[in-house]
């Protein structure tokens, strides 16, 4: 919830910046607040995270794919994400959210987002996501097909992205998943 005034006006102020294709990089400028960071003065580890959510969005409205998105019901979902930091982030500095799709498999399609600031990156992530719709997951083929965004011949997800999924991954949600801890 304390991303959704932020996540708002993104939704209405992506739409003056210049359009995009879903496969091109997005870049979203933004500033650390004070709710992002946490009692060391720098943004707290969770929030890139969910700044990374911005990004994401923004593409998806600069590439117009957003209002397809909502007008069938589907709801984007992240399935696996990783991140990786390298510097700390503090308050009222300026950085950019560099944001772009490199690849999908036949369950995820996958972002590569940066946190960058004056060329720097200062934190890296990968996050596999997913649509939803009341039925269950959308396939990425019917995806394609509704927004018109073939992907590129070219485009090839690195194959430790989808090692790295399919080793993480916990069980379908038709499946049970009991907690128990294993040595």
């Amino acid at each position: 919830m304390h991303l959704i005034i932020r996540t708002l006006l993104l939704l209405v102020t992506a739409r003056r910046r210049p359009a995009l294709g879903i496969w091109d990089s997005s870049s979203l400028p933004l500033r650390v607040l004070p709710t992002d960071i946490d009692i060391a003065m720098h943004v707290n580890n969770g929030m890139y995270f969910s700044l990374m959510d911005l990004g994401r969005f923004e593409l998806m409205v600069r590439a117009g794919v957003w209002d397809v998105f909502r007008r069938k019901g589907w709801s984007p979902v992240v399935s696996a994400e990783t991140i990786a930091f390298r510097k700390s982030l503090t308050l009222g500095q300026r950085y950019n959210i560099e944001t772009r799709i490199i690849g999908f498999d036949d369950r995820a399609i996958y972002f590569e987002q940066r946190m960058v600031s004056d060329g720097e990156i200062y934190a890296r992530a990968y996050i596999a996501t997913r649509l939803v719709s009341a039925q269950g997951p959308v396939a990425n083929e019917e995806i394609f097909t509704a927004t018109g965004q073939q992907p590129p011949a070219d485009l090839v997800l690195p194959e430790w992205l989808h090692e790295w999924r399919e080793n993480n991954a916990l069980p379908s949600t038709r499946r049970p998943a009991p907690h128990r801890w294993v040595r």
